[in-house]
């Protein structure tokens, strides 16, 4: 089964680096291998690359996104009535549909046919179950996603808003406090499906804004579709919404990745 098309300005990696992703996975015996990275790091371009490799040695693979768990857009704009009014924006922790997320990993790994549930970003709202990508028994599921096993943070660091979304649009904490405490609560039990995982490592989150919206560019130069996605200055503000997270993911992630991949502002491997 082929993996839907994820748009990247990501040129893709290099074939070596490609099969030894593959290998590390089936040296390991992995069947849910994770490729963890911040956004616009190119996880998706390599998660792509790697099924297609597997394909081509006669492996059945599935790939599913942490992003196609999203809440709709209508549950998002409940909790926004209801929480907090950025619970409206998905991304975070606290707008993903985690038992979903868990029953999907759950029947991939188990060899049950299951439908692969999808996000359309464009649309801000997930695909209806019809349109849903249905597989069969899979030899290897591959989970991308850009904040993978990352931990909670300690309360105290969340006193300190972090950026100009947090100073003006929570100042009271709010919204900050909501997601740490899904990160902790709910988040545990999907990293458990996990059996291996690759961090993609950037040099920064200062990198992150121009691969997101590297990434914005090409994913409305690709759709077929009226629908207008974000501008430049909206891909700023929507970054900070993750810049939290994001810089916990950079902290912590390499001491709990089974390989860490540090990369070059071009997403180029080191090392």
């Amino acid at each position: 089964m082929s993996p839907r098309p994820h748009p990247s300005t990501a040129p893709g990696f290099d074939a070596s680096l490609v099969e030894r992703v593959l290998d590390d996975a089936l040296t390991h015996g992995s069947r849910v291998y994770a490729i963890a990275g911040l956004q616009g790091s190119g996880k998706s371009t390599l998660a792509a690359q790697v099924a297609a490799l597997a394909r081509s040695r006669g492996l059945r693979v599935a790939v599913l996104s942490v992003d196609d768990a999203y809440r709709g857009r209508a549950e998002r704009q409940r909790l926004a009535r209801t929480v907090h009014p950025l619970l409206a924006t998905r991304g975070p922790p606290g707008t993903h549909d985690v038992p979903l997320a868990c029953a999907t990993l759950d029947a991939l790994r188990a060899g049950r046919p299951t439908a692969l549930p999808r996000f359309d970003k464009l649309a801000d709202t997930r695909l209806p179950p019809s349109r849903w990508r249905r597989v069969g028994e899979v030899d290897l599921t591959l989970f991308e996603g850009w904040f993978l096993k990352t931990p909670s943070q300690a309360i105290e660091a969340l006193s300190t808003p972090l950026n100009r979304v947090e100073r003006e649009e929570d100042p009271d904490g709010t919204w900050r406090h909501y997601c740490n405490d899904a990160l902790a609560r709910d988040f545990p039990a999907l990293w458990s499906r996990i059996d291996r995982m690759l961090f993609l490592q950037p040099p920064g989150f200062e990198a992150v804004p121009d691969w997101r919206w590297q990434q914005e560019a090409a994913l409305q130069a690709s759709a077929r579709t009226s629908r207008r996605g974000m501008d430049r200055a909206q891909v700023e503000r929507f970054v900070q919404l993750f810049e939290r997270v994001s810089r916990q993911a950079l902290h912590c992630l390499p001491s709990i990745a089974e390989w860490t991949l540090p990369l070059d502002r071009q997403r180029r491997p080191i090392g």
